[in-house]
């Protein structure tokens, strides 16, 4: 059978529904290792906890993708019932174990932005995406919390930074500025939205890459960011998940597809 790198949102219909069937197989083989789950296609939170502790039990690195080492583990026909020690807990879930109590949050949060106006011709928004230039994923098992703040703004709510997450953070910006946007996970859930536009600082532009499918930038292939500037050879963006943090990077025409220039509808 084909064994593609599957991990978060892999069968998603929004995000890799092409990997569905996939994503059965592998929710299958952790039954068979005695994982509590329903195969539905979709590789969500329960199966991503799922596949770290059964990499975790079978001493590989426990990051979630299911790659060639994980496949051949989980494919192993000499299948244990290690499945039976593990239990999903949801985030925001109280843990049922003691563990060591959390450093407590600054009594006083930041203040939010202001909501701007998107039809007011400037895209107030780039300040809040520039003011999170530096945010990077940070290495081991544990994930950056600004990331995963990111990721909250989607309905997928991943709990790492290792899972894509440049659609989560056009999401957190504009969601910031008091704007509404997809709440998805997929970049390409951003080319129906909002209002067609041109090539206009701020725009939501969403580029396609074949080649970059299944790599720690895209599932799909797809990215979103925010247009800084198009120049003849180049979508200049500024975006996260963008060398694994957020940044300005440019993106060779060559190699990448524009499939969309979007801004908030009025």
């Amino acid at each position: 059978m084909r064994c593609p790198t599957l991990r978060m949102p892999s069968g998603y219909p929004d995000a890799a529904p092409h990997l569905r069937d996939e994503v059965r197989v592998l929710q299958r083989e952790l039954k068979r290792w005695a994982y509590s789950m329903s195969p539905d296609g979709q590789f969500g939170p329960r199966t991503d906890a799922a596949v770290r502790h059964f990499q975790r039990k079978r001493g590989l690195k426990d990051d979630g993708i299911v790659g060639p080492r994980t496949w051949d583990a989980v494919l192993d026909p000499d299948a244990k019932a290690i499945g039976a020690s593990f239990q999903y807990q949801p985030a925001g879930a109280a843990d049922p174990t003691p563990s060591t109590p959390a450093a407590p949050k600054p009594a006083t949060p930041a203040p939010e932005p202001a909501p701007v106006n998107p039809g007011a011709g400037g895209a107030a928004w780039m300040a809040i995406a520039r003011k999170e230039e530096g945010i990077r994923e940070t290495s081991g098992r544990a994930a950056n919390p600004r990331i995963i703040e990111y990721h909250a703004t989607t309905t997928l709510r991943a709990q790492s930074d290792e899972i894509a997450w440049c659609a989560s953070f056009v999401n957190w910006v504009l969601k910031k500025a008091g704007i509404k946007g997809t709440n998805s996970a997929a970049a390409a859930s951003w080319v129906k939205w909002g209002a067609s536009t041109t090539a206009r600082q701020g725009a939501v532009c969403v580029i396609y890459n074949a080649r970059a499918a299944n790599s720690s930038l895209s599932t799909s292939g797809n990215h979103v960011g925010f247009l800084v500037h198009e120049t003849s050879t180049h979508y200049v963006l500024l975006g996260g998940n963008q060398s694994n943090s957020v940044k300005e990077s440019s993106f060779p025409k060559t190699k990448w597809r524009l499939k969309a220039y979007r801004w908030p509808s009025s």
